[in-house]
């Protein structure tokens, strides 16, 4: 939301001490920026790698859970999808979020390959759901700068075979996906 120039000229002029009061009061209402503030101030932006395996252990953690339909899966997924994003728009961590979503990936569906294998009605909103991450994440790596690129051919290929070779290969072939990156 803009601010109308006079609103801007009679905040700048307000006392620190009443600013400040204002300030703090709006900050708590935001858990995210709260939360960013917290990363850039009190943690010193320093605390990304432990962050990053704070959420690899939670992805291997979940993925442990016994899943028995592609229902189960896609929720668990959505949810560490979800905590991806958060962790990305708290840091800034946008590397991080790929590998993040690669490591994803490649967890659940080397986890639940025996639930994915094949196609069914039960499963066509997780292979839809596959293939979209799958696509988001070359775009994400499209974005990247070449030499960053590279540290995640190997892994990226990985997720493509079993993108290509579960209940989402339909789905991949129509967003014409790679079967294989080369950089």
């Amino acid at each position: 939301m803009a601010l109308p120039e006079q609103l801007k000229k009679a905040i700048i002029q307000m006392p620190a001490k009443e600013k400040d009061k204002l300030l703090l009061r709006l900050i708590t209402k935001d858990k995210t920026l709260s939360d960013r503030l917290h990363f850039e101030l009190i943690e010193d932006s320093s605390t990304i790698p432990e962050r990053r395996e704070e959420l690899m252990g939670r992805i291997v953690r979940t993925s442990r859970y016994n899943q028995n339909t592609p229902g189960w899966v896609l929720t668990d997924m959505r949810s560490l999808s979800a905590d991806i994003a958060y962790h990305v728009k708290v840091t800034k961590d946008k590397t991080g979020g790929i590998e993040l979503n690669i490591f994803l990936l490649n967890t659940f569906l080397e986890s639940y390959s025996d639930i994915l294998r094949t196609y069914s009605s039960r499963a066509d909103t997780c292979a839809l759901y596959i293939a979209k991450k799958a696509q988001t994440i070359l775009n994400g790596l499209g974005k990247l700068d070449e030499d960053y690129r590279v540290d995640y051919i190997k892994d990226t290929n990985r997720m493509l075979a079993l993108v290509f070779s579960l209940c989402s290969k339909m789905y991949a072939r129509q967003m014409e996906l790679p079967h294989e990156l080369e950089f």
